[in-house]
């Protein structure tokens, strides 16, 4: 018997909450978990994260925790990011089973005690698979091909790697702890770890308060993170992409030689421009191929200077 499996729990569910500018959702979302999970008669704690909040995010939860002994706070000194948060969270957290919620109320917590009826069942992992998902295109055709990447990548096939509500036996948890890494796509990393993983299909809704936290740039930031973190894919795929080039570089030139010795010159035919369009379509490959090797250096770079992932300004956890 390992020693997480002789460890007694103090409670039987953890919910982590990362938090950022969400004032306007905080109140009702706190209401109607603490209705669910009251309802269910969970041993039950709640961890919010406040990820450098700059409105009234913080005067909210201070105000919660002193008015319930289930809420912890912990309080970052600036912004850095959902998944740091959710680390965070994790070094905090006292149940046997830990469920990650968003802030946002699309995702209701009264889908909570669906995720655990089914770990129960014997998963390692339950993750839940938005129905009717209340975002734009802009949001759905990106996730779509991001899940299809990272199911190819950690050969665990899911349809919705994007969603934050997810539900976690806790030796997953721990063992996501343990890995150092600076930048980590944490579900993508508990799938790894994971014997029985599942998916099932949860309400999403429409963001009833604040705005999305989630630009453009973060959002390609962020499939960045997973490429260049999980898997050497990008780099060999890089790797063929120059020497099929290189080929057709080599059969193009063949081509035109063999054109000017037998046809010469063809008047009218724009062949410098030609030229020209081949020429910056090579260019352009080569940039790519030269700012995807960059990224995997910086992330070298990143890990060797071995900096924290966060810094906790101030935590509020009763005694």
């Amino acid at each position: 018997m390992t020693d997480y499996q002789e460890k007694q729990y103090v409670r039987y569910l953890s919910v982590v909450i990362p938090v950022y500018n969400e004032e306007e959702n905080i109140d009702e979302l706190f209401s109607r978990l603490k209705k669910t999970l009251d309802e269910k008669k969970y041993n039950w704690e709640v961890v919010f994260i406040n990820d450098g909040s700059s409105d009234q995010t913080k005067d909210i939860l201070v105000r919660l925790h002193n008015q319930n002994s289930e809420v912890k706070i912990i309080e970052f000194n600036r912004n850095y990011g959902q998944h740091s948060a959710v680390f965070a969270g994790f070094n905090e957290v006292e149940g046997e089973v830990v469920v990650v919620l968003d802030a946002d109320l699309q995702n209701p917590p009264e889908e909570i005690p669906i995720l655990i009826n089914k770990l129960e069942e014997g998963y390692d992992v339950v993750s839940g698979l938005r129905e009717n998902r209340q975002d734009s295109w802009f949001r759905k055709i990106p996730s779509f091909f991001m899940a299809k990447i990272i199911s190819f990548a950690t050969g665990v096939k899911m349809k919705d790697y994007g969603t934050m509500l997810r539900a976690y036996k806790r030796e997953i948890i721990e063992n996501v702890k343990n890995c150092q890494e600076i930048s980590s796509y944490i579900p993508a990393l508990a799938n790894l770890f994971a014997k029985k993983v599942t998916e099932i299909n949860v309400k999403h809704s429409s963001r009833s308060g604040g705005k999305s936290k989630y630009s453009f740039l973060k959002l390609l930031k962020l499939n960045f993170d997973f490429m260049t973190g999980f898997s050497a894919l990008p780099i060999h795929f890089v790797s063929i992409m120059g020497l099929f080039v290189s080929f057709l570089g080599l059969g193009f030139g063949a081509f035109l030689g063999l054109r000017r010795l037998f046809l010469g010159d063809l008047p009218g035919e724009g062949g410098v421009f030609t030229l020209f369009a081949v020429l910056f379509v090579f260019m352009g490959i080569q940039i790519f191929s030269l700012g995807l090797i960059g990224e995997y250096i910086g992330r070298i770079y990143s890990e060797v200077r071995r900096r924290p992932r966060y810094f906790i300004k101030h935590k509020f956890i009763h005694r």
